[in-house]
Parts: C-alpha cells; sequence; structure tokens
C-alpha cells in the first residue's frame, strides 16, 4: 500500500469543514491499581459545522432541507458513531462480546454516514461561487480518459444515483490498484462498499435529503445537484490523494 493511501485512511473521517479536526480524541481510563482495565483510545467525534449558510445552495437546495439533514441526521450518525465506538470500547473492558456484532454493524452504519456526509458538504458550493460548471485541470483531463469526455462521465454518475435502490449514495472513487476513476453505488452507507478505492465525491440519495423540497422527485435533485457540485474542491480531492497508475 503506497503511502497515498496508507495515510488517507489513517486521516478519513477526521476532516471537517474548514480543514480542521473533526475527532477529538479524549483520555481513556488507564490500568489501575486494583486491576482494572482500560477502555483504551476513544475518540470524540462531533459535528463540523456547515462551510456556508443554509440557504446558500438555494433554490436547488432548500434551507429547511439543509438544516434537517445538517442538524438532524449526520448529528444523528455523530451520536451513533459515538455510542457505538464507547459501547465496544465497554465490551474489550468487561470480556462480554456478545453484542460485538451488532455494534460493529452500528459503527459501521453511523461511521459511514458520519464520513460520507462531512465529504458532501465540502463537495457542493453556492452556484457561481464555486458550485457548477465542470472541472479542470488535471481532473477534468483525468475523467476524459477514463469516461471518454465529461457528459459521459455526468451521465453515468447521474444514473448511478437515481438507480441506488432503496436509500444510499452515488459516489466517484480512484481505485487503487489501477489508478482509474470509477462510479460506484453504496446501499445506505456501508453495503456495498468497494475496498480499494479513494472516494473523491458523492451525492446523498436518501430520501432526507431532498424530500422537502423534491418530494418523490429523486431524478429532479440529481439534475439540480449538479448546480451546486463544487468541482474545484474535487480537484483537491484528487489531487491530494491522486493514485499513480
Amino acid at each position: 500500500m503506497d503511502n497515498t493511501r496508507r495515510d488517507f485512511l489513517k486521516t478519513a473521517g477526521t476532516v471537517a469543514a474548514a480543514g480542521s479536526v473533526i475527532g477529538v480524541p479524549f483520555a481513556a481510563s488507564a490500568q489501575g491499581a486494583s486491576g482494572e482495565k482500560s477502555l483504551g483510545a476513544l475518540t470524540e467525534h462531533t459535528l463540523p459545522p456547515l462551510p456556508y449558510a443554509y440557504d446558500a445552495l438555494e433554490p436547488f437546495i432548500d434551507a429547511e432541507t439543509m438544516t434537517l439533514h445538517h442538524d438532524k441526521h449526520h448529528a444523528g450518525y455523530v451520536k451513533g458513531l459515538n455510542e457505538a465506538e464507547a459501547k465496544l470500547a465497554e465490551a474489550r473492558a468487561s470480556g462480554d462480546y456478545a453484542l460485538v456484532q451488532h455494534w460493529s454493524r452500528r459503527a459501521a452504519f453511523n461511521g459511514g454516514g458520519h464520513y460520507l456526509h462531512t465529504m458532501f458538504w465540502q463537495i457542493m458550493a453556492p452556484n457561481g461561487k464555486g458550485g457548477g460548471g465542470e472541472p479542470t485541470g488535471v481532473l477534468a483531463d483525468k475523467i476524459k480518459e477514463d469516461f471518454g469526455s465529461f457528459e459521459a462521465f455526468k451521465a453515468q454518475f447521474s444514473a448511478a444515483a437515481k438507480g441506488v435502490e432503496g436509500s444510499g449514495w452515488a459516489l466517484l472513487h480512484q481505485r487503487v490498484t489501477d489508478g482509474r476513476l470509477i462510479v460506484l453505488q453504496a446501499e445506505n452507507q456501508q453495503k456495498l462498499t468497494s475496498w480499494d478505492c479513494v472516494p473523491l465525491m458523492g451525492i446523498d440519495v436518501w430520501e432526507h435529503a431532498y424530500y422537502v423540497k423534491y418530494r418523490n422527485d429523486r431524478g429532479a435533485y440529481v439534475d439540480a445537484w449538479w448546480n451546486v457540485v463544487n468541482w474545484p474542491k474535487i480537484g483537491e480531492n484528487f489531487s491530494a490523494h491522486m493514485v499513480k497508475e
């Protein structure tokens, strides 16, 4: 595994809206004189602020949706992740692993939600102020190389987003094994995940991401979403985690 991939995996989920740290370690209980077992190192995950106002993405994504999505749904994933990791730590300390499968699943689900939403806020921007248009530079060249054209990439990505079964995401990754850009779907926030990929951008197609404004018309939401895609930020993601072919 190259250093870029290793560093990315180590820091994934700790990059906040303004580049500050999401995960803030707090003191773990230490081995006591009585022989009490340590819980091990824990991280207190916190909700990153939006990098813009709640209404900044209108008319494409409304303020009410952004408020509920960030303050309720994303906050819920953060709370769930903290709880699941704390329960797993307690299991380690007590030796009672009866619920390890349950809490591992909860950690994966909520951890996926926390990470993907943190990325989601970042790869959007107000239209005309970073949002919309097309990619430029090395990212644009790579998209053309791997998909044939930007239009072909956009069509495939939109189809993937509109076709997610139930709730989930459409994601653009770069594959570590050969450096190619690929479009993947994710059911919920962790199912169908590929292990040899670095995510660069994604669209949330859970109903809570669009139902206030678009009701059940996911397709209209996906089409409108391209107006707020922050290509400069996605280009930064690509450059930071570029995998050599």
